[in-house]
């Protein structure tokens, strides 16, 4: 099994951009939405380094957890959904180095059992309101709710995120805006004001390249019918406490 990627460099500048997915240790393209373990390995080792504690409070698909493991990095990865911690556990059987690895199904907005100021990097991916339900009907799945009520909910999953995270550390998340009725709505950029309002302070925002999406051929030609452009980008905030 490979364990790194070929040629890694740390990105250095605000635009990223991955055409191949990643395809060392574990991961895989086939949990719908999950992140690409280039963006979760530049953020690891940017803002945290061996032996430190990471938070992924959507765990999803496993590719933090697969990456902190990678890194000498001990790591939380929580989700409501037992088919994702179900993934999660597969994901990470494998033997490599001494990190420690919990998965737990948790709601991210409450999470009594993360000690305040416990946690040295959160690094997550949390899902775009509801266009992708993760499930059909999980109590506590966010995937499940409207725009408004998704940043409702997303307030409290800031407060806990403030609270759990080390004072001078930093909160990492990938998100993107979605499309409603033949508009624009700018998620990305309203989540990242509620993690503001949380206490937290902006440091970056960068740009990712959306490649390979699942649904992108199908809109292509739609896009032209109705001259719309498709949403090719996501965000990564980067916030400190």
């Amino acid at each position: 099994m490979k364990w790194e990627p070929d040629d890694f460099e740390l990105e250095k500048s605000s635009v990223w951009s991955f055409p191949e997915r990643g395809n060392w240790a574990t991961h895989d393209s086939k949990y719908r939405g999950n992140c690409s373990p280039y963006v979760v390995r530049n953020l690891l080792l940017r803002y945290s380094k061996e032996g430190d504690w990471i938070l992924d409070q959507f765990a999803g698909g496993g590719t933090s957890l697969v990456e902190a493991k990678l890194l000498g990095r001990n790591a939380i990865g929580t989700d409501v959904n037992p088919t994702a911690l179900a993934r999660c556990k597969e994901k990470i059987a494998f033997e490599y180095g001494d990190a420690k690895i919990e998965v737990r199904e948790a709601d991210a907005r409450a999470l009594a059992f993360v000690k305040d100021s416990s946690v040295d990097f959160i690094c997550t991916h949390p899902p775009y309101a509801n266009i992708i339900k993760y499930s059909d009907g999980i109590s506590g799945d966010i995937s499940l709710l409207d725009y408004g009520s998704f940043l409702e909910a997303m307030e409290q999953v800031a407060k806990e995120a403030f609270r759990v995270l080390k004072k001078g550390k930093y909160c990492a998340f990938v998100i993107g805006d979605i499309r409603q009725k033949g508009s624009v709505r700018p998620l990305g950029f309203d989540t990242m004001r509620v993690f503001e309002e949380a206490g937290f302070k902006l440091k970056e925002i960068v740009i990712k390249q959306q490649h390979n999406c699942k649904m992108t051929h199908k809109w292509e030609k739609i896009s032209i019918e109705k001259n719309f452009f498709l949403l090719a980008h996501e965000y990564i905030f980067i916030l400190k406490k």
